[in-house]
């Protein structure tokens, strides 16, 4: 079986020990997301900014494997604020067609990563 780790160029290198994701066996699995833009910059502070970034991270890394979220099978969320669980929701829910939404474990962890992060999104995606 194939092993290939990809890196997308318009996301924020990874400092830690992990790749973007790894394609694998006819999948994806890509790394917990950050909200992390540009040169580690973050909007400190705003929900719906840091979601969105989050999203647009996976999708720029599924799509340098050759993937899209069309083709999400599992995501993993992690919030520091289960009170931010609507709103997380009604975001999320944009990025895919109704009734084409992945499996999904939304959890709470007040501490992620980086002091700042409100979210972050680990996704496993079938590969094209």
């Amino acid at each position: 079986m194939d092993r290939i780790v990809i890196t997308s160029p318009r996301v924020t290198p990874m400092r830690s020990g992990v790749s973007h994701a790894v394609k694998a066996g006819g999948m994806v699995y890509v790394t917990g997301a950050t909200p992390f833009h540009g040169d580690r910059e973050i909007a400190k502070g705003d929900f719906a900014a840091q979601l969105r970034q989050v999203m647009a991270n996976i999708q720029a890394i599924l799509e340098e494997a050759g993937s899209s979220l069309d083709h999400a099978v599992k995501v993993n969320v992690a919030l520091t604020d289960m009170g931010r669980y609507a709103e997380f929701d009604a975001i999320f829910k944009t990025y895919f067609a109704p009734g084409n939404y992945p499996a999904r474990q939304t959890t709470e962890s007040p501490r992620l990563a980086h002091p700042d992060f409100l979210v972050s999104i680990d996704c496993i995606a079938v590969a094209d």
